[in-house]
Formats: C-alpha cells, structure tokens, sequence
C-alpha cells in the first residue's frame, strides 16, 4: 500500500485543474498543467504552450522546470504532479522525461491528479531506466 499524500502534494493537486484553462492549446486541444515540487518542498507550476509550427511549443512539465530554475534554490525535483484537461492519467513524454531525468532525485515521483485529487503515483526512474544524464558528463 501507498503512503497517503502529503498536505502540499493535496494543495497542488487542488490548484492543477484550475491552471488547465491557461493552457495554449490551440492547435492539439490537449491542456495539460503540470507542478514541479522541488527538494525544499516549493511548488512551481507550467503549462503546455503550442504555437503555428505545431508540434513544436513547450509541455506542462517543460515548463514547471523552467520555473524551478528561474526561481533559484533547489535544482532538485521530488515529485512531478500532472493533470491533463481529459482528465486522463497521462505521463510524461519522452523529451520531458529526460528533462525531469536531468534534475529528478533518486526517489522522485510522477503523480497523476484527476479531478483535483492525486491518483496513479510511479517511480520516476521506472519510466526511464538506464537514462543518460549529467553524471554521464561528469
């Protein structure tokens, strides 16, 4: 059995499907929100944004990183929450689980929210075993 969520990862979850109506998404109709929570426990938030040269634009999660970052402190990602406007359990694509990998700490988690409640909750490195990354650099 799982560990019951915690009160930011509830917080978080209620605020998603909320944000699902800032999305830009003109040209695929899929609104996704998304929320990094970082290792001090700060929340930022994204959405997808398309634009005219469709596929190219940014996901929800591209987004949330970029917003981590921006704020400073903790480069560190706990746990990514999703929700998506179909309100799907969705995961992360494949070029936004390398941008998670590059950040993602060893126990971060990817956590579906469906109707402003967590649901499904993997093991981010389930999703993108044997990945390439920073310490591949070092």
């Amino acid at each position: 059995m799982s560990a019951a969520p915690d009160t930011v990862e509830q917080d978080v979850a209620k605020v998603l499907p909320g944000l699902l109506e800032r999305s830009y998404a003109r040209y695929s109709k899929f609104t996704v929100a998304a929320a990094v929570i970082d290792g001090e426990g700060r929340v930022h938030y994204g959405v997808n944004v398309e634009n005219a040269a469709y596929p190219v634009g940014t996901c929800a999660e591209q987004t949330a990183i970029g917003a981590m970052i921006t704020a400073g402190g903790s480069r560190v990602i706990d746990k990514v929450l999703i929700a998506a406007g179909s309100d799907a359990v969705v995961q992360p694509c494949g070029a936004c689980r390398q941008r998670i990998a590059e950040f993602a700490g060893d126990a971060c988690k990817v956590v579906s929210v469906q109707g402003g409640q967590t649901t499904e909750r993997v093991d981010f490195w389930s999703l993108l075993p044997r990945s390439f990354g920073p310490r591949d650099l070092d």
